[in-house]
């Protein structure tokens, strides 16, 4: 069982920094080098921030409240790759972030952990966050509805996924969305 566990890592919507210093939050084993915490920082493009900030010994305060969302995001990010996991959920990280926050942290997901050899789940209510996955799994009813790549999911012809694209698409107006647009352009 623990060996499953350290295998996974959840990075949720709130993330979890606990009050103490920036190395505990990466790392409350203790089992990894300065050197190790600073690759993952780098790997996330907080490595900067972390030394502007004091360094790994930086305090961060009770619920990270001293970082934005994203960075918060981003320190959990690190703290996975840290870890080694090779399984990582995304359950609804960005859901409070702006739009153009969500793209940022996503293509940072992304690029990183699928350099580092994981397989990511992300939970998402926001079509574009999941628009470019290699599959994306519809759930209705408490059940699974749809499971595909976007594109032949959109070539469903009522098919729930594409009903949801054309209805952001819609509620998107002319407004660019990014991902979402280049999946409906027909």
């Amino acid at each position: 069982a623990h060996a499953l566990r350290s295998g996974l890592a959840l990075i949720p919507q709130e993330s979890i920094l606990f009050g103490g210093t920036l190395r505990f939050n990466l790392d409350p084993t203790g089992v990894h080098s300065d050197a190790e915490m600073l690759a993952s920082l780098r790997h996330v493009h907080m490595a900067d921030e972390c030394i502007l900030r004091g360094g790994l010994d930086s305090v961060v305060a009770e619920d990270g409240e001293n970082y934005s969302h994203g960075q918060r995001q981003l320190i959990c990010t690190a703290r996975a790759l840290l870890k080694g996991a090779k399984i990582v959920m995304l359950d609804e990280a960005t859901a409070s972030a702006d739009v153009e926050t969500d793209a940022l942290l996503q293509k940072t997901f992304r690029e990183v952990l699928s350099e580092a050899g994981c397989t990511v789940l992300v939970i998402a209510h926001r079509l574009n966050t999941i628009a470019d996955s290699d599959r994306i799994m519809v759930l209705a009813n408490g059940g699974l509805a749809e499971f595909d790549t976007p594109e032949r999911l959109l070539a469903i012809p009522d098919g729930r996924y594409r009903a949801l694209v054309a209805e952001a698409r819609q509620a998107a107006g002319s407004r660019s969305s990014g991902n979402l647009a280049a999946l409906t352009e027909e």
